[in-house]
């Protein structure tokens, strides 16, 4: 009897602490798009991806490891040069694109090469990371 008590306080405080952080994250103010981040929407979408390597980011202002990632891509976009750079889609605002590009879960980051697709990466990655796949690009 005692275990199931033990099993069950370790389970209670797991899920609250779950609970708190979720929570905790989804309190998190955007962080500002850095100078050189370009924002996508309809209008620009197909231009900005035609030429060069772009990494754009799906993004919506609710979701959480969104805003995680937004510091890192504004570092990024600091650190690329000539014809490469970081563009940032809001999916809620510009579903269509999101649906074409079958995103399906945020955030998603996609490499695109002179008009194509080249990476996909989904969930919250390392600046190194995201780099060396730019730089292979």
């Amino acid at each position: 009897m005692q275990i199931i008590t033990i099993i069950g306080v370790v389970v209670l405080v797991f899920v609250a602490y779950l609970y708190f952080a979720v929570r905790k994250m989804k309190n998190v103010p955007m962080v500002a798009d850095g100078a050189k981040i370009k924002v996508l929407n309809d209008k620009n979408f197909n231009q900005q991806i035609k030429s060069g390597v772009i990494l754009v980011d799906f993004w919506a202002s609710w979701c959480a490891p969104c805003k995680m990632m937004a510091p890192v891509l504004n570092e990024i976009s600091e650190e690329l040069t000539g014809n490469n750079f970081v563009g940032k889609l809001n999916v809620e605002q510009y579903q269509s694109i999101s649906a074409k590009y079958k995103v399906r879960n945020i955030p998603t980051m996609i490499l695109y090469k002179n008009g194509k697709e080249i990476n996909r990466f989904v969930g919250v990655k390392q600046k190194a990371f995201l780099l060396q796949h730019i730089q292979k690009a």
